[in-house]
């Protein structure tokens, strides 16, 4: 795994008011709500320093994209073992769906649960989930809109 971190992705409890929060309150530059095609789809993105991203995306959103059920809002302290959903994800970029597949294995290998296999996403890539000892949620993907070397 190349040591960067891409997106870190907030779980929030109302995506309008936390863009206001963000973009509104603290300045963050963004181009808004995007994915709203899409059931689940809908998140923003901020531009951060060197390249990293900052994601809300509605709490239920990111249970239904992994698979864990919703964890009531404000819980701070996740273990491996609780259930719900953590209130971030950080996500890490790769150039390949390839890439996914062995950054995976070599997270599962490592102790990781994986908590949704790599797949096909409903809006054009490929990824999937997995926590670490801790419970800590990683999003491993590739973005066919995001050009990375590999």
């Amino acid at each position: 795994m190349q040591a960067h971190i891409s997106i870190i992705t907030l779980a929030v409890n109302d995506l309008q008011a936390s863009l206001a929060f963000y973009r509104d309150g603290l300045g963050l530059a963004t181009e808004g709500i995007m994915g709203t095609e899409f059931e689940h789809g809908a998140v923003v993105f901020f531009e951060l320093q060197g390249g990293l991203k900052l994601a809300i995306w509605p709490r239920a959103s990111l249970a239904h994209d992994t698979g864990l059920p919703a964890a009531a809002p404000g819980t701070t302290k996740q273990a491996a073992t609780a259930p719900g959903t953590p209130s971030f994800a950080i996500g890490h970029n790769v150039a390949s769906p390839a890439a996914v597949d062995a950054l995976m294995a070599q997270a599962q290998a490592s102790g990781a649960a994986i908590v949704k296999p790599a797949q096909d996403t409903f809006w054009g890539g490929y990824g999937g989930y997995f926590q670490d000892p801790d419970g800590h949620l990683w999003e491993i993907v590739f973005n066919p809109d995001w050009q990375l070397a590999e």
